[in-house]
């Protein structure tokens, strides 16, 4: 092909690319996120785009038919990307519509009339520290709800959390052994609440780390007006910040993994019917569970089999999508793995199971569809990332190209595609899809999760539930070697490889024409991939602190005139104010409104103000507690800060240098 060709076909594509990149920032002028068809419209056109890309790659890019590597690796990756694409597509579908019960919450406040059902509301613990309980069980008494019993399911049978749990009037429950974890811890509660004259009328479970807002019950329990409904959950939401945005440096610009989850997936299941137990936050029908005779033991994550056992019976499960909960984030990334890699591993357990999507039961069509959509979920996305990872090598290292495409052809068929899923996804999650950084999510944990997905498909039965591991000693930096190496050595890999092939033309670069600039271009965004995955690899010291502060006004006395300042952040005994600048030292006393007074110490001056180390009574300890974790709305950030975002990523990148 002449230059001159070639110049004017690519630069039609990329007019194409700029064309559709202009449509998706004029569609928040013209749609509503709120309207199914505005919705399905722009989703529509996606799909449309992701099946003539996937046909394109299947028909123009692979290698031609023969017993050697480069059919081999071309095919390998294509199948994957395939599955990959049909999740993509699935979930395309499944979010073209979405469902918003706060009015219907709002209009049933009081269906219940006079007399307000009876609730058991369970904390189920293993082995958690005493301020994580604390904060969880200070919060369930705080619940605004005139009949209900605070339960602390301890599988760890601890003395100290005995005697507090007596302090506090809560009821301490333990069990002669810990079969089926969470699960059986949860069904010997039920069973002991069956023995009593009178049961609760409805069930409310958290986990241990997870404290309620105050109104929790009461928005909850409005949905279940409707007698179909057996089990309503409302989304998890966080205090701090999830491993990747804290090792990132990014708890002040970008969300939580979980948001586009809890946000907006799970509203869309809701409108198909298909909303699923996470858990905690979740409040249940008693009799519901009752019929089915408690929590399923046939799967690791027991929440979702909860969901398919309730609606095999045409019990319903419905979404409250408000933050009326907020839990502890796993805090290391080993933590955060192990967490999603059971998820995975029970899952693949109900897909191989009794409820499984192509097994004979009672569950609907869609049933199954939510099982398969969730499969497609874990066994493309991941694998899929490993491969995308590690293919460039091939090219480097033994001239095979797995992409045979033209410069102008990538830009037609997947830079169209790519704009307009992106621009889409965006407008309906407030942008929290980022490049790259949505890359590395997913890439931090899919060594394991793909090996979860297997072994769970290959041998469902005889996994243990491995707890999330919660609290500890977060004070230093730790560097996680075992889960960075693989992506330190591919970083290493791939950057010996790009200089080897700028620097020698030993493997018939030339004859790769413009299948040599498509892998150029997947390398060069490889490498920054990578190297953020490395870096979120690296545990920073964390002072754990009530991430969703907003800054409130305090007074602090240290003197003749007390100061009028701005709280920053607040830990069980320490704090940081702005507004005057305290020598170390310094002693007085820190005035929060509607929390009480607490002796204070200077421990170290800061640019804007101070940092203080707090003495405050139990009182006003409890006080705190309810404060910062049973009021308000959603803690943390719930959408991309662009600004904060580019300035935060230089900040850690430039702190890596200096390490």
């Amino acid at each position: 092909m002449a230059p001159h060709a070639w110049l004017s076909e690519a630069q039609s594509s990329l007019a194409l690319m700029l064309l559709s990149y202009g449509m998706v920032l004029l569609l928040p002028f013209w749609v509503d996120p709120r309207r199914t068809w505005h919705r399905s419209l722009m989703l529509g056109a996606m799909i449309a785009l992701a099946l003539r890309y996937i046909w394109w790659r299947g028909a123009a890019t692979l290698a031609p038919v023969g017993l050697d590597l480069d059919f081999a690796a071309s095919l390998t990756l294509y199948l994957l990307e395939v599955i990959a694409m049909l999740g993509s597509v699935n979930a395309a579908v499944m979010l073209s519509r979405r469902l918003d019960r706060h009015r219907e919450a709002t209009a049933n406040a009081t269906w219940w009339g006079r007399r307000a059902p009876k609730v058991a509301l369970m904390i189920a613990t293993y082995n958690e520290d005493r301020e994580i309980l604390e904060r969880s069980i200070v919060g369930a008494l705080s619940v605004d709800w005139p009949d209900a019993e605070v339960m602390v399911l301890d599988d760890g049978k601890r003395d100290w959390l005995r005697a507090f749990c007596a302090a506090h009037g809560v009821r301490h429950v333990t069990r002669p052994d810990n079969a089926h974890a969470k699960a059986g811890n949860i069904n010997h509660a039920l069973d002991l609440l069956a023995k009593e004259d009178r049961p609760p009328d409805f069930v409310a479970i958290l986990d241990a780390d997870f404290v309620p807002h105050r109104n929790f019950l009461r928005r909850a329990v409005a949905l279940f007006h409707d007698p179909t409904v057996g089990l309503v959950q409302t989304p998890q939401h966080f205090f701090n910040a999830d491993p990747i945005q804290h090792n990132l440096g990014l708890a002040r610009s970008y969300p939580d993994e979980q948001r586009f989850f809890f946000d907006h997936v799970q509203s869309s299941r809701d409108a198909w019917g298909i909303a699923i137990c996470c858990g905690t936050s979740s409040v249940m029908r008693w009799s519901a569970l009752r019929e089915i005779g408690g929590f399923p033991t046939d799967s690791i994550t027991e929440d979702y089999l909860l969901s398919l056992t309730l609606q095999e019976r045409g019990i319903r499960t419905v979404y409250l999508n408000e933050p009326l909960t907020e839990g502890l984030a796993p805090e290391g990334v080993g933590e955060y793995i192990t967490q999603r890699a059971r998820w995975c591993l029970g899952l693949m357990q109900i897909a191989r199971g009794r409820l499984g999507p192509f097994s004979r039961n009672g569950l609907r069509l869609r049933d199954r569809w939510s099982v398969i959509d969730t499969m497609l979920y874990w066994i493309g996305s991941f694998p899929f990332r490993i491969a995308g990872l590690s293919f460039p090598l091939l090219y480097w290292y033994f001239g095979v190209i797995v992409v045979d495409a033209e410069v102008a052809e990538v830009l037609s068929y997947f830079g169209v595609y790519y704009v307009w899923s992106l621009g889409v996804l965006n407008i309906l999650s407030r942008g929290t899809v980022v490049p790259v950084l949505h890359d590395v999510s997913q890439i931090v944990g899919a060594i394991p999760i793909t090996r979860a997905a297997l072994h769970g498909l290959l041998r469902p039965k005889g996994h243990k539930f491995k707890v999330t591991a919660k609290g500890g000693d977060r004070s230093r930096i730790v560097v996680q070697w075992r889960l960075m190496m693989p992506f330190l050595v591919l970083l290493v890999l791939t950057l010996v490889g790009l200089m080897l092939g700028s620097a020698f033309d030993g493997l018939n670069r030339a004859e790769a024409g413009d299948g040599m600039r498509v892998v150029l271009f997947w390398t060069i965004y490889n490498i920054f991939v990578l190297a953020l995955t490395v870096i979120a690899c690296i545990e920073l010291p964390r002072h754990e602190r009530h991430v969703a502060d907003r800054p409130e006004r305090v007074i602090f006395a240290a003197g003749e005139r007390p100061q009028r300042l701005w709280l920053a952040s607040l830990t069980r005994d320490t704090a940081r104010i702005r507004g005057t600048v305290y020598t170390p030292g310094t002693r007085g006393v820190l005035r929060i409104p509607g929390v009480g007074d607490m002796r204070a110490t200077v421990i170290a001056a800061t640019p804007d103000g101070a940092r203080l180390h707090l003495w405050p009574e139990d009182e006003v300890h409890t006080a705190l507690l309810r404060r910062f974790y049973t009021e308000g709305a959603a803690p943390g950030v719930v959408d991309v800060r662009i600004g904060r975002l580019i300035g935060d990523i230089a900040r850690r990148l430039s702190f890596s240098s200096r390490d």
